[in-house]
């Protein structure tokens, strides 16, 4: 890529960006505000909220339980899970597969059917 095309792919791409939060925060306040409104004062007796104190609940929810995530996006931890699964043996590999079937409940690999 040249220097031209990369600068315009980043142009781009924070435009893209820019454009998403513009869409999504309004989108996102209204929906805790609704919710909100609908749900927690029949329930609790709590007054209701307005659009910007919905968006300031959403987005300390979001720093308290959620964080700024990349939504599954770590290079970085990936291509370092990369690395040490190419330096496993096979057997290593078998063994991990094997704990992370019992472990994290994975279910247990199909055999193929042979149809003589």
């Amino acid at each position: 890529m040249k220097d031209g095309e990369v600068r315009r792919h980043w142009s781009l791409r924070v435009l893209k960006v820019v454009g998403i939060a513009l869409v999504a925060v309004p989108v996102f306040g209204g929906l805790v505000m609704l919710l909100w409104n609908w749900l927690v004062p029949p329930i609790f007796g709590w007054g209701t909220v307005s659009f910007w104190e919905a968006l300031g609940l959403f987005l300390l929810a979001r720093i308290l339980l959620g964080g700024p995530h990349d939504h599954g996006r770590h290079p970085v931890w990936r291509e370092r899970l990369a690395r040490r699964w190419e330096r496993m043996t096979p057997e290593q590999r078998e063994k991990l597969r094997e704990a992370l079937r019992t472990h994290c409940g994975a279910p247990e690999p199909r055999q193929s059917e042979s149809h003589s």
